[in-house]
């Protein structure tokens, strides 16, 4: 049975966020918006390397548009990696641009290449909704990995996050006798009390990638989310939780075969000291991260109380019962593991 039955609603962006995003420098002007992308006059199926339909159309302009389009995209490429410095641009071509249909808020996919030495980047526009925004912020603040982003009214620019997409490394890694089934497993322990503790949910295999790090005779991996749109927003505690989702069963299953429950609880206990750590190094801004959140509904009210409830009955605390929001709820997560 699927954990999450209804598409998520989108919720604005409100003036308080807004000054959040201008205070950080998360707010730049830029020379097109995502609503200017969607005047594509056509478009054709993308297929990966070996014939397989991605889901993914690459879409083409009227030549009239098409240098404008294309100049404003390699600017936005220019913030995102140099904060807009314009000389790193003559070196740059747009090769494609997808549009993803069946996405809540299909987004766009800009393939990018350096002229010089033929590398390639990605990057992706998308509608700016709230969620998104609070769950990429989250991301920064949290996790161990930094993440490039900027918003310009309702458009988003979100940087490529690198990895394995978690589908394809599920069916071609998890099966090879030499992956590092241990390492994997504590991996997906700490992502799963990440997700948790900040109230990331919807982590199917399609929205979390898995870097690969070959380090002197050992292998790591490192999982990372690359879709935040179910930030605080479901009232079912398990869709926070991505051992739940049945598409990940393959790593639950060696999480239960190679660790036991002694070293899965202590996996949990280093991943909240970390996150507890990250919260104190960065306290100001996370303060005035979650008091936005805390503001404006970004959920409705029968998933919120539900969510508060099983939250209580999960951590076995009242902690949560003064709370009013989703915003609340993200505080006393992190009120309480740091009191662990």
């Amino acid at each position: 049975m699927d954990l999450i039955r209804k598409k998520k609603i989108p919720y604005p962006i409100s003036n308080v966020l807004r000054n959040y995003l201008f205070e950080y420098e998360r707010e730049k002007q830029m020379p097109i918006r995502y609503k200017d992308l969607l005047r594509f006059n056509s478009s054709i199926p993308l297929y990966d390397v070996q014939g397989k339909d991605t889901l993914w159309e690459t879409v083409f302009f009227a030549q009239d548009d098409m240098a404008h389009i294309y100049d404003s995209l390699k600017l936005m490429y220019a913030f995102l990696k140099s904060g807009g410095d314009l000389s790193m641009m003559e070196h740059l071509n747009i090769e494609r641009i997808d549009i993803c249909s069946f996405g809540n808020s299909r987004p766009f996919r800009v393939r990018i290449i350096n002229i010089l030495n033929d590398n390639f980047d990605y990057f992706y526009i998308k509608n700016a909704d709230a969620s998104r925004i609070y769950g990429l912020e989250l991301e920064h603040i949290l996790s161990p990995y930094r993440i490039s982003f900027c918003v310009d009214g309702d458009t988003l620019v979100e940087e490529h996050i690198l990895g394995v997409p978690g589908d394809q490394f599920i069916n071609e890694f998890v099966p090879r006798e030499d992956l590092n089934f241990k390492r994997l497993a504590k991996e997906f322990v700490k992502f799963n009390e990440r997700c948790l503790i900040r109230l990331l949910g919807d982590m199917r295999p399609s929205n979390y990638v898995t870097e690969v790090i070959q380090d002197f005779d050992e292998t790591h991996y490192k999982i990372r989310a690359i879709d935040f749109d179910q930030q605080s927003y479901e009232g079912q505690k398990t869709v926070y939780m991505p051992q739940f989702f049945k598409q990940n069963y393959p790593i639950v299953k060696i999480c239960t075969d190679y660790i036991s429950a002694q070293v899965y609880k202590q996996y949990q206990k280093e991943e909240r000291f970390m996150v507890t750590a990250r919260a104190k190094q960065s306290r100001y801004r996370l303060k005035e991260l979650l008091d936005a959140m805390s503001k404006f509904e970004i959920s409705s009210q029968e998933n919120f109380l539900r969510l508060q409830y099983e939250l209580g009955a999960h951590y076995k605390t009242k902690d949560f019962e003064n709370t009013s929001n989703m915003g609340d709820l993200v505080k006393i997560s992190l009120r309480w593991i740091a009191k662990e």
